[in-house]
């Protein structure tokens, strides 16, 4: 299963968030895990990927992902590496035309940009720590640097954890405000009256702050929909131990 924004559907490019489903791993990987991080059996991770490779029209060697850190640093793909090669970095970009650019969550904000004009695409991954430092403008800057325009770009942030789903402590918040006293514009108090964190609204607005063609939302809450979506947090909930991956990717095909 793979879920599109129609704003990225556009000459040249393919993408797709993908969920859980249509897979062959099992048990509490079932069904489309995509993280060779977690304790699946690889040989079912590396299927998975093939079959969200052939949904995009490349190879499986051709859909990269990176060793990902919370972080705001940025790959520019220019050539394949393998798996063991993989650099540290929560985002990747490229011109390339054949190649996927992925990355991988559960329940973190994955990030999907293109500017069909130009021929240039991105990815990034975006947790509360990335989000914060800026991992959304430094993919975004990386895109530029190889010719891209912000006002050309569209990007679209794809299912993560919701606002209902994503209680955090008063420190978490204060953080928060402690940047940006509009940042709380992105809070909530629960029935517990412990704040909530909108990451998926905090990261649009970041985007859009940019001044991009569009910015869509994927609006699913991967912590309460287990059907669809993998989640730490509802991993940690059930004590199971370990969880798996979604990828979300983009390609420039030929």
């Amino acid at each position: 299963m793979d879920i599109r924004s129609p704003p990225l559907e556009s000459g040249g490019v393919r993408h797709g968030f993908f969920g859980r489903q249509g897979g062959v791993s099992a048990g509490i990987y079932r069904a489309l895990n995509c993280g060779f991080g977690s304790a699946d059996d690889p040989d079912h991770v590396a299927r998975n990927r093939q079959l969200c490779a052939a949904t995009l029209g490349v190879s499986a060697s051709s859909l990269l992902t990176v060793h990902q850190v919370h972080g705001v640093d940025v790959a520019e793909v220019d050539a394949m590496w393998a798996r063991g090669d993989a650099p540290r970095a929560d985002a990747l970009v490229t011109r390339r035309k054949g190649v996927a650019l992925g990355v991988l969550t559960a329940d973190c904000a994955p990030i999907l940009l293109a500017d069909a004009d130009s021929g240039v695409i991105g990815a990034a991954h975006a947790g509360w720590k990335g989000a914060k430092a800026g991992v959304a403008e430094a993919v975004v800057a990386a895109m530029i640097r190889l010719g891209a325009a912000p006002g050309r770009i569209v990007a679209c942030v794809g299912p993560s954890i919701g606002l209902a789903s994503y209680e955090v402590g008063p420190e978490f918040r204060a953080a928060f405000l402690a940047d940006d006293a509009s940042a709380g514009r992105f809070f909530s108090d629960g029935a517990a009256g412990r704040p909530h964190f909108d990451l998926q609204g905090f990261v649009a607005a970041r985007l859009q702050s940019l001044g991009l063609m569009a910015v869509d939302r994927i609006q699913a809450d991967t912590c309460a929909d287990s059907d669809r979506f993998f989640s730490y947090r509802r991993s940690c909930h059930r004590g199971e131990g370990d969880y798996g991956r979604q990828l979300s990717a983009i390609a420039l095909v030929p």
